[in-house]
């Protein structure tokens, strides 16, 4: 009876186990689907950040370098010293040219009111001599008048010849005063047209030299730029790499001198596939992973979507119309915020924690779409 019961016991041990391990699988399983449906995922992913390519601006020879390469500099470090020689030359040169430019404005301004106050004093010269036409011509006018009312009392001998002759010599005097008169006035308005015209040209030449201080001041400022350019500073906090010069080589404007790593403002560019776009949206929390650094957990959000495909950034983008067409599902690019940063527990190497990450580590991310 005791065997017939162990008997019985035993052959459902097996049958128990057997249904444990399956609840215990599907609860799993159920769980983690459950899980996925509230993650959109992708592998295909890396850290990003700013690259800046340092070029040269001066055509100068180098005179030092202040880092090592793969050093770390701080924002506003100087890189890159040139020599400064030509460059202070041609800042002497402009300032020179400038004070000579401002020097020749003040004679033009001074030429120019020269001539603008001899041109008013010939108008007031005008102003004079009219009024002495018109006194002239009053003059004349009585002269004629006493002319041809002596004539008349002649005629009837109510006075003498001698008092006629000196009233038509009276008459002669006043009309040749009254021609001088005339005579004068137009002499004074022909002089003061020509100062007037002697004026505008003065003020001409002022509007050139004034022209020609701004011409010198821009170039002052050029020389002055470019000798600031003697002097490269870093734009950012991080990592110099790819020096590509060095101390007394003669460099071009525009010539590269190294790239600089922007290692504090970084983020993740994530690819999903297209079929996946209707479920992410920006703001979504996502979840960040480093390859490199498995302990090590981000926290991030979406920042925003790509402008377009993967393939319409290539450098040759597929064309559809060759009929060697063949559906590939795309994959659209997404920029993810880096909003947290869980420290690792034990530093790699004994870093800092600022030089842990790096562009291009690969990355797993999970965009949280429920």
């Amino acid at each position: 009876m005791e065997k017939q019961t162990q008997q019985k016991k035993t052959s459902r041990n097996p049958i128990l186990i057997m249904a444990i391990v399956l609840l215990v699988m599907a609860g799993t399983g159920g769980y983690y689907w459950m899980q996925s449906g509230k993650y959109a995922s992708t592998d295909n992913a890396v850290l990003d950040s700013d690259m800046y390519a340092i070029k040269s601006s001066v055509n100068a020879y180098l005179n030092r370098i202040n880092f090592a390469d793969n050093q770390k500099v701080q924002k506003g470090d100087t890189l890159f010293v040139f020599d400064t020689t030509a460059l202070n030359a041609s800042v002497a040169q402009a300032q020179s040219a400038l004070e000579q430019a401002k020097s020749r404005l003040s004679v033009s301004d001074l030429e120019a009111l020269a001539s603008k106050r001899n041109a008013q004093s010939s108008q007031q010269s005008i102003l004079s001599l009219r009024d002495q036409v018109t006194a002239a011509k009053v003059k004349l006018d009585k002269a004629q008048a006493d002319f041809d009312r002596n004539k008349s009392l002649l005629k009837i001998e109510a006075i003498t010849q001698a008092q006629f002759d000196a009233d038509a010599s009276v008459l002669e005097q006043a009309k040749a005063g009254y021609q001088q008169a005339l005579h004068n006035q137009q002499s004074s308005e022909s002089s003061s047209s020509a100062l007037f015209s002697q004026a505008a040209a003065v003020q001409g030449q002022t509007s050139t030299a004034l022209a020609m201080v701004a011409q010198r001041e821009a170039e002052l400022a050029l020389a002055q730029e470019n000798l600031r350019h003697a002097y490269v500073l870093a734009p950012c906090d991080g990592i110099v790499s790819k020096r590509a010069v060095n101390p007394g080589q003669y460099t071009l404007a525009g010539q590269s001198l190294c790239t600089i790593t922007d290692t504090k403002s970084m983020w993740v560019s994530a690819n999903f596939k297209e079929t996946e776009l209707r479920k992410i949206q920006t703001g979504q929390i996502v979840e960040i992973s480093v390859d490199a650094y498995p302990d090590l957990k981000l926290q991030g959000v979406v920042e925003s979507l790509g402008g377009a495909t993967g393939s319409k950034f290539a450098l040759i983008p597929p064309d559809n119309a060759t009929g060697n067409y063949i559906k590939v599902t795309q994959l659209f690019p997404l920029r993810i915020k880096i909003t947290d940063f869980f420290e690792l527990k034990n530093k790699p190497n004994g870093r800092d924690n600022d030089l842990v990450l790096f562009p291009g580590l690969s990355t797993c991310v999970k965009v949280r779409i429920k």
